[in-house]
């Protein structure tokens, strides 16, 4: 059971209650979100208020443990943030009560959280693929993706910057998986079957692969939120799911995820913490 405390609860009502529905989710969806964090939101143990999406994410943390609570509200608070507009202060709220259920202190230091001090940071010059110790055929497609992205970059090609970026940050964080297999597989975040056990690496979606890697100090904190965004970027590869969301991304949407990548890489390879 969660350490959410009553008036905890409003907060993440308030953003993320819509009338019984949660955010823009469908039930399909719902299900594929939960599913990506090792839940059965479907179960019948998340049904005792009642069979609404906003009712089973009650059930959920109200009987689940402070980590996995922790992991699913932050995704959801990230998922609100790109797809809606959020209040800048319900989302401190919300953050502070994160950083609590998850162990942190509320004062820690959030290194670069402001969109606009993210972007400007610099890595151009200090990037090594060689610190990630790959080896020379992986290394040289990280590269031909790279050499993608700032041809994508130059041509104002945002879609193709945002899926470009996605797909080698999910590729780069699962050869660190395979090299740190142990501590990945130990981790809390670590997805796991209907038995309870931990999935092999190749059935991990980006979203565990992002939180586990936070969990073990391969990325930052700061890093494992962008992170976030970039991958619900990506997810736009369905055309269906980028129409209903009507999501049009841009040259800024496109910066964000490619300093995403570059942040990302910098603090795989040790140059960042």
């Amino acid at each position: 059971m969660s350490q959410l405390k009553t008036y905890e609860k409003v907060v993440f009502e308030k953003l993320f209650d819509r009338g019984g529905f949660v955010l823009s989710f469908t039930d399909k969806t719902f299900s594929e979100f939960f599913r990506e964090h090792g839940v059965d939101i479907d179960n019948e143990k998340y049904r005792f208020n009642g069979s609404s999406k906003m009712k089973r994410l009650r059930a959920f943390w109200e009987t689940e443990q402070d980590a996995l609570v922790a992991g699913v509200l932050d995704a959801l608070l990230e998922y609100a943030c790109v797809t809606e507009t959020v209040d800048e202060s319900e989302k401190n709220k919300a953050l502070a009560i994160l950083n609590r259920l998850s162990g942190q202190r509320t004062s820690e230091p959030k290194s670069a959280s402001n969109e606009q001090d993210f972007l400007a940071q610099e890595y151009s010059q200090t990037i090594d693929l060689a610190r990630l110790e790959m080896d020379a055929a992986f290394q040289g497609v990280i590269e031909q993706r790279i050499s993608e992205i700032h041809k994508s970059l130059n041509a104002d090609a945002a879609l193709a910057v945002i899926f470009l970026c996605g797909s080698t940050l999910e590729g780069l964080l699962l050869d660190a998986a395979t090299k740190n297999n142990q501590s990945f597989n130990r981790a809390t975040s670590a997805p796991k079957g209907r038995s309870g056990e931990v999935r092999p690496f190749h059935e991990w979606t980006l979203d565990s692969l992002i939180n586990t890697a936070h969990e073990v100090g391969l990325l930052s904190l700061d890093i494992k939120k962008h992170s976030h965004s970039l991958k619900d970027f990506r997810n736009y590869i369905h055309p269906r799911q980028q129409a209903v969301q009507n999501f049009k991304p841009d040259s800024h949407t496109a910066k964000i995820c490619w300093q995403v990548l570059q942040a990302a890489v910098a603090n795989l390879g040790g140059q960042r913490k």
